[in-house]
């Protein structure tokens, strides 16, 4: 009984002070200039990946095992990253832009030569897309920001025309569907992928002086009135093609829109980033974690989600995915939790320089590589001279 009475003693006192081992500045993940030490170790493992085949080719195929997307998005973060280590870091442009090219090279050759289903989860193929002939906007709006990512960080003559196909296969999309909602998986759409390739057609516009405002405008007043949970005001997760909706508000797609929605829309970025951080973050004895679904909102537990852990409601994808949300809009409280977080439960393996998380895989590090360096590629495109 005394024993007791001591570990429980021990744990009042000690409880509260863990999360200081482990937490630093919120600068070491994410800062205003230059590139933070955890970002740098993190593009270190990433570019050693990329020059070994053996290593590489281990890492995506245990993620294909559970998930095709984990691949595809693997490589969307990580050039999208480096575009950002580029503006921030000049002197290592070449080098990063070698990267970005032999990933998008690959990608390209792969979704060629296998086709769009590679890339996708096995259910695409278990019926038709609703709307003929199958796209998958996933794909084609991940692909054209990847584009116009590298064209951003320097002109590559050949991408040129590779963007404007894909941006104006969307953009005809759009304009065709009576709704504005295109597909993902056969009826299936995704806010995470309108904005997503929202975003590459506004970064399109940018670079080669065409205007699709009126669209994003339109599909923007669209999402505010019809895509919005009534309850918590933050938009839903997916719908089917003519609205319905599929899932309500997700963690593991709501940072991600915010950030996204930052290049669109100010102001309606803020309002969702706040939302979330009110609904779904949270910050307990120093650790900083986010649920996957308001209180309002029941769902169950998905890939995207990872495990649930029970008592506090933790979800390991929408907690990945906050960090995106937290650096976009210099939380930086939220932001030096959820970094204790991930140093302390995240198990952080630092060999000559690199960094992996083993409680995560390579697209979980890549998330959490654009999260420690985006800004300037946003900066640019708001601020920047026209090419």
């Amino acid at each position: 009984m005394g024993g007791m009475a001591a570990l429980t003693m021990a744990a009042i006192i000690w409880l509260p002070c863990l999360h200081y081992f482990f937490t630093k500045p919120a600068a070491n993940f994410h800062q205003d200039q230059g590139i933070s030490p955890t970002a740098r170790q993190l593009a270190a493992r990433h570019l050693r990946l990329w020059t070994e085949p053996v290593l590489r080719e281990a890492e995506l195929n245990k993620m294909r095992v559970s998930n095709a997307e984990w691949d595809f998005m693997g490589r969307s973060y990580l050039v999208w990253a480096l575009a950002n280590m580029s503006l921030r870091e000049p002197v290592s442009k070449k080098v990063y832009l070698q990267t970005m090219d032999q990933i998008i090279g690959e990608t390209l050759a792969l979704e060629k030569k296998e086709g769009m289903y590679f890339f996708l989860m096995p259910y695409a193929k278990e019926r038709n897309y609703f709307v003929p002939p199958a796209h998958s906007l996933f794909l084609d709006g991940e692909i054209a920001m990847m584009l116009a990512a590298r064209r951003i960080v320097e002109e590559k003559p050949e991408y040129k025309p590779l963007l404007t196909e894909r941006v104006n296969a969307m953009v005809g999309r759009f304009t065709k569907s009576p709704r504005m909602l295109l597909e993902s998986y056969p009826d299936e759409c995704w806010t995470f992928d309108h904005c997503v390739a929202l975003d590459a057609i506004k970064m399109a516009d940018w670079l080669d002086g065409s205007d699709h405002s009126v669209l994003i405008r339109n599909w923007l007043a669209m999402a505010k009135q019809k895509l919005v949970d009534p309850k918590t005001g933050i938009l839903i997760s997916s719908f089917e093609v003519d609205g319905t909706p599929l899932a309500g508000p997700e963690g593991s797609s709501i940072w991600m829109v915010a950030h996204s929605l930052q290049l669109l829309d100010d102001d309606f970025a803020r309002d969702q980033y706040q939302r979330a951080r009110n609904h779904l973050g949270a910050i307990t004895l120093g650790f900083g974690y986010a649920h996957e679904w308001p209180k309002s909102w029941k769902g169950e537990a998905n890939i995207d989600s990872g495990p649930i852990i029970p008592v506090f409601d933790v979800s390991a994808g929408s907690s990945g995915m906050a960090f995106i949300g937290a650096s976009a809009f210099d939380d930086d409280n939220f932001l030096k939790a959820l970094a204790a977080t991930l140093d302390f439960a995240g198990f952080p393996s630092r060999t000559l320089g690199q960094l992996k998380y083993c409680a995560s895989n390579q697209v979980g590090d890549a998330a959490l590589l654009y999260a420690a360096t985006l800004g300037p590629l946003w900066q640019k495109i708001k601020t920047g001279t026209r090419p």
